[in-house]
């Protein structure tokens, strides 16, 4: 369950931060980069997939056996 929460935290930061990036290129003249919030949704999205994989070699979240 700790998993789960950990992830959706993440994904919401990782929204927030696409957000926050759209604001200041709409802004144009902002002085804080926006690559600075582009950067932290790239870090974000990689912490959630080694979270993902420790989380399934652990054995915490189990994949779908079968799609289908």
């Amino acid at each position: 369950m700790f998993v789960k929460i950990t992830v959706g935290a993440l994904l919401v930061f990782m929204i927030f931060n696409l957000f926050k990036a759209m604001m200041i290129m709409l802004k144009g003249d902002s002085q804080e980069p926006m690559s600075k919030y582009i950067g932290r949704r790239v870090l974000t999205s990689a912490a959630i997939m080694i979270i993902l994989l420790i989380a399934m070699a652990t054995g915490l979240i189990t994949p779908n056996p079968r799609p289908y």
